[in-house]
């Protein structure tokens, strides 16, 4: 079992920015593929930017490339989410969630087996 704590959300202007991680405390994180997914209300959940084990692979939502940055530090078994110039359709609760296996990072949701409680990221105009 993985339990995964995500931080960083809150409340910030458009064109600011928040970092967000996402920790396994006590775990060993670095064998496995971590997604940032984000739901807004009254819409289904969606990937946002993942990273495969290792951190080389990275992958991202059209609509936040350029913008977002995933990362890990595995010595401190946290992943991260840099979100720079945010917009108010960025508003939505993000969650961090980790596979198993290897290669390139999973866009599906069903792909992951372990998920944090969220955490909210609100972008006023």
């Amino acid at each position: 079992q993985v339990q995964l704590v995500e931080s960083g959300g809150g409340l910030v202007q458009a064109g600011g920015s928040l970092r967000l991680s996402c920790a396994a405390p006590g775990r060993t994180f670095s064998n496995l593929r971590v997604g940032w997914f984000r739901q807004a209300p009254g819409q289904e959940r969606e990937f946002v930017a993942g990273i495969s084990a290792g951190g080389g692979i990275t992958s991202y939502k059209d609509s936040v490339k350029g913008r977002f940055t995933i990362s890990r530090d595995n010595a401190k078994t946290t992943v991260y989410l840099q979100m720079n110039s945010l917009k108010p359709e960025d508003t939505a609760v993000y969650y961090c969630a980790a596979a198993g296996g290897v290669g390139a990072p999973t866009v599906r949701e069903s792909d992951y087996h372990y998920w944090g409680q969220g955490t909210q990221v609100t972008v006023s105009s």
